[in-house]
């Protein structure tokens, strides 16, 4: 997870700072603020989120604030695809890798 991270956490950050909205500093600490609190928030009930969920849509948001039309809304579309093909895709990544593992080893 960590070296996705590093090879593609640059992507995803110029992709959410530079092509959905432009951001400025104070902008990206609006965003980070409400990002924490929402995380905390959800931390302390128990509820799981995605941090990246989470920023992203606060990101979303700070850059709706300034006007609708500052936000790229066809790339954030492709953004909000992504996430929901990646729930499905990883179910059946890992019942995959399952099969491969219960063949080469015979446990369940």
């Amino acid at each position: 997870m960590g070296l996705g991270t590093c090879i593609g956490g640059w992507r995803v950050v110029k992709t959410i700072g530079l092509k959905v909205v432009e951001l400025r500093p104070i902008n990206g600490f609006a965003a980070e603020t409400a990002s924490a609190a929402i995380i905390e928030v959800a931390s302390r009930l128990g509820i799981p989120v995605s941090t990246t969920h989470v920023i992203s849509s606060a990101i979303l948001g700070v850059g709706a604030t300034k006007r609708l039309s500052a936000v790229r809304w066809g790339v954030a579309g492709r953004i909000v695809v992504a996430w929901v093909v990646t729930i499905p895709a990883c179910v059946f990544l890992g019942w995959i890798i399952y099969l491969l593992l219960h063949f080469i080893t015979g446990i369940r």
